[in-house]
């Protein structure tokens, strides 16, 4: 587990910034009520906890983020990187086991 910590604390050091389009800017709100700046906050805010997505990282690497808000909100965020960019494809609150896990590494 630490040596994917150092790796994905090289890969967020490499990105420049989010990438968001008007598909992927508005789904989250629709279906979860997780706002861009929420998806974006948990990037910043510690503890956050990666873990590879290999189930569903056919074509791209793709990673789970446990995270929270700016105001404590806990999420889940799934997103790729695409040329030093994060690519948020979906976001939602923690699952009661979700909170479990990243309340241990608090």
């Amino acid at each position: 587990m630490y040596i994917f910590a150092i790796y994905m604390k090289n890969i967020f050091n490499s990105c420049t910034a989010f990438n968001w389009d008007a598909g992927n800017s508005t789904k989250n709100w629709i279906k979860h009520q997780v706002s861009i700046t929420e998806c974006e906050q948990t990037f910043f805010n510690e503890p956050i906890i990666v873990y590879e997505d290999k189930g569903h990282s056919e074509n791209e690497n793709r990673y789970f983020l446990l995270g929270k808000t700016n105001k404590n909100r806990l999420l889940l965020i799934v997103f790729t990187i695409r040329n030093h960019f994060i690519r948020v494809i979906s976001a939602r609150d923690m699952s009661k086991k979700e909170r479990e896990i990243y309340e241990s590494e608090e």
